[in-house]
């Protein structure tokens, strides 16, 4: 018996051959086939469908799986391991990967340096030619952590085992050294002029990047093992590069608001701000600061799996076949699917959209509950909302508008004291604002939303201009800004329970782009 085994992919026409007994999970995940639930088989996100070859259906895909699945060949790829000769239906395809072009002020200095934006979804890495601030290139890819939980709590709890931590710690060092490579041999650059690396992330992303023990961040009070600055040459990480240059991953702000956040408030300088403002970062983890120059006060929320597409039964990420845009034509829903074509699920941002479309088609109550006695929503076949669906969304921006109030409340301010409020990240920047409005996700009246782009990747680069009285900046950031837990907070439960509630906008005149 040959100690490799062929796997071919339709309809891409791809042809692999592995070793034998390799998990599919490690194969499948660089083809788009997403394992939101880290492999344990509860969310059948990773099915495939069988054409040729021989996968015994397990006691798990026949709890989760339909016998009319099964019989058409539909598998759980979390369950198998490439035993065998295989053909798999699977659709390959691309995800969007928000990278960033914002011009911003810095002191010049010599040579070159590299931001990453380490996400627990997606990678972005740009290089920078120091003396001018221009970008010279620009690589993105899929976390390949993803491949054992699509979401932070997941992959802490897969890190919890010492194997399993230096397993992430491994895979996310060797990807982003490998894009930083590839970067290099891109362009004519010497690699010996390469400074230095700013990675931002969320405080996961810190933890598992470094190599820290995350059981602080499982259970409460949620804290942190180290969340400051962190150093590194690039030689201990494994990265080969002439002159190993330095390698800093920024501070986390304080629990589950990581150094990305604190990029965040970099670039929107909201730290410097004389009004009240608000970042809000949709990603798998919402995260919200409030303040201004005076004052900084820092949130997490529960909130990323339902945006992110996780939890949703038809719902993906952002990627070739995803439903990311629903708008109202007459009385039924009008899609936009990315790539064209037939759409093969939904995406938050067209979940937002389209949660908002049947609010005000009436198909929903403000309470969530599906008008009619209906089972599900037809959004655009074969794509369905069903009851769940909708109350996963409920969950997701009730956390995200409690979050909001309850910081404000704390500044003895309201929404209607918020000068701007900047939504970052892929989804906040994709999200469209009146829908957001419409379901109560972002109570902020319309106008004073500002999508903000990659503000993760746009503060690592700031930091790459680093001098001392950057650092003080950092610094004075983190002094002046107070960590919320939300949990903790006495009227958190029943804020939360009112902003899951949909606004109830009958007999109101409904809010178009006109008035934004």
């Amino acid at each position: 018996m040959s100690d490799q085994v062929r796997i071919a992919f339709e309809p891409a026409g791809t042809v692999l051959h592995i070793p034998r007994g390799v998990p599919l999970r490690d194969v499948l995940f660089r083809y788009g086939v997403e394992f939101p639930c880290g492999g344990a088989g509860r969310c059948k996100g990773c099915r495939v469908r069988l054409l040729e070859g021989d996968l015994p259906a397990t006691p798990i895909e026949r709890e989760r799986l339909s016998p009319g699945d099964l019989a058409a060949g539909w598998r759980l790829a979390c369950c198998h391991a490439a035993t065998g000769d295989l053909t798999l239906d699977i659709e390959q395809w691309e995800a969007v990967i928000l990278a960033d072009e914002t011009p911003f002020a810095f002191t010049p200095r010599d040579g070159y340096g590299v931001a990453v934006d380490l996400g627990t979804t997606t990678l972005a890495v740009q290089l920078l030619e120091l003396s001018t601030g221009r970008v010279l290139g620009v690589r993105s890819e899929l976390n390949p952590q993803a491949r054992y939980g699509g979401d932070i709590m997941s992959r802490i709890e897969y890190a919890l085992d010492p194997h399993g931590r230096e397993m992430l710690a491994r895979l996310i060092r060797e990807a982003i050294g490998a894009l930083i490579g590839d970067l290099l041999a891109s362009v004519p650059v010497s690699a010996g002029l390469l400074r230095e690396v700013i990675l931002v992330g969320n405080t996961a992303m810190h933890h598992l990047f470094c190599g820290l023990d995350p059981a602080p961040l499982a259970q409460y009070p949620f804290e942190t093992a180290h969340g400051g600055m962190m150093h590194f040459r690039a030689a201990e990480l494994g990265w080969r590069l002439e002159g190993d240059p330095r390698v800093r991953f920024l501070p986390c702000m304080g629990s589950f608001v990581g150094s990305d956040v604190l990029a965040g408030v970099l670039a929107t300088r909201l730290h410097q701000s004389q009004r009240l403002c608000a970042l809000v970062d949709l990603g798998t983890n919402g995260e919200i600061v409030v303040g201004n120059r005076e004052r900084l006060l820092c949130a997490s929320t529960a909130a990323g799996p339902a945006f992110e597409g996780a939890r949703i039964a038809m719902g993906m990420r952002a990627a070739t076949g995803a439903i990311c845009e629903v708008t109202r034509k007459k009385q039924a829903f009008h899609c936009r699917v990315i790539g064209g074509g037939a759409p093969r699920g939904i995406c938050g941002s067209g979940l937002v959209d389209a949660v908002a479309v049947a609010l005000d088609l009436g198909l929903i109550e403000p309470d969530g509950l599906l008008a009619g006695a209906r089972e599900d929503l037809e959004i655009c076949p074969p794509v369905r909302l069903n009851q769940r669906d909708i109350r996963e969304l409920q969950l997701a921006k009730g956390a995200i508008a409690a979050g909001l109030r309850i910081l404000l409340s704390r500044l003895q301010a309201g929404l209607e004291d918020l000068s701007d409020v900047y939504l970052a990240g892929a989804f906040g920047n994709y999200m469209n604002r009146i829908s957001a409005w419409r379901i109560g996700l972002i109570e902020a009246p319309p106008e004073r939303v500002r999508p903000s782009g990659n503000t993760a990747l746009l503060g690592a680069k700031m930091a790459l201009f680093g001098d001392k009285a950057q650092t003080e900046e950092i610094e004075q950031i983190l002094a002046r800004t107070e960590h919320v837990s939300l949990a903790s907070d006495p009227e958190f439960m029943d804020i939360f329970a009112d902003a899951m509630q949909f606004p109830d906008l009958t007999g109101s005149r409904p809010i178009t782009s006109e008035d934004c």
